[in-house]
Formats: C-alpha cells, sequence, structure tokens
C-alpha cells in the first residue's frame, strides 16, 4: 500500500514557475514508477510525465515537453515537478500515482497506476 499527498498547487501567473511535490508512504517507494496527471473541468485526465522506479527513465506529455521535469528522491519518498513558462491552458487539478507494477518502466495510462494522491489545484490567469 501507497499514500500519496501532493502539494505546491497554487494561483500563478501565465510564464511563471511552480514545483509540485507528492511524498509517499511505505517503505517500498523506490520500487514504484511514479506519474503526474491532470484534469481539467470537463476534460479527461491527461498524462503530464511520468519517471522510473530509479529515476533513470523519463516521458512527459506532449503538451508540457520542454516546460516540465518529474524527478524524485527516493530517499525521501518524494517526486516533484518542476513547472515552467506556465499556460492558462496548464490550469488544471494535479494528481500524482504510483505504478501497478505491470513492467513498464514509465507508464503512461491511468490504468496502469494503482494508488493515487487527491490532487494540487495548479491555477495559470493570463
Amino acid at each position: 500500500q501507497v499514500q500519496l499527498v501532493e502539494s505546491g498547487g497554487a494561483l500563478v501567473q501565465a510564464g511563471g514557475s511552480l514545483r509540485l511535490s507528492c511524498a509517499a508512504s511505505g517503505r517500498t517507494f523506490s520500487s514504484y514508477a511514479m506519474g503526474w496527471f491532470r484534469q481539467a473541468p470537463g476534460k479527461e485526465r491527461e498524462f503530464v510525465a511520468a519517471i522510473s522506479w530509479s529515476g533513470g527513465s523519463v516521458h512527459y506529455g506532449n503538451s508540457v515537453k520542454g516546460r516540465f521535469t518529474i524527478s524524485r528522491d527516493n530517499a525521501k519518498n518524494t517526486v516533484y515537478l518542476q513547472m515552467n513558462s506556465l499556460k492558462p491552458e496548464d490550469t488544471a487539478v494535479y494528481y500524482c500515482a504510483a505504478d501497478r507494477g505491470l513492467g513498464v518502466t514509465v507508464p503512461t495510462m491511468p490504468y496502469e497506476y494503482a494508488y493515487w494522491g487527491q490532487g494540487t489545484q495548479v491555477t495559470v490567469s493570463s
């Protein structure tokens, strides 16, 4: 079992930056690939970024590539999402997730994740 708690969401102006954190409980955090997803009102949950258990492999959604960076600190049981050059279309609730253990190095689909946080709101004003 893994429990996830996101933090760092805020209201920010377009062009600004935020860093989201996701703190995980449990001694096996380092064995999970981790991902970030987001969901805007009236839209489906969208893949943002994923990182392998070791941190050696990462993958990004096309809409955030080059602006967002995912990282993890297994000693602190925490995964991060650094978001730069924010745009109004980045406005959403951001969720972190721990993978289901299906053997995918950097999962990109919601069904590949078993544990989810409660989400943190990011609002980007124009």
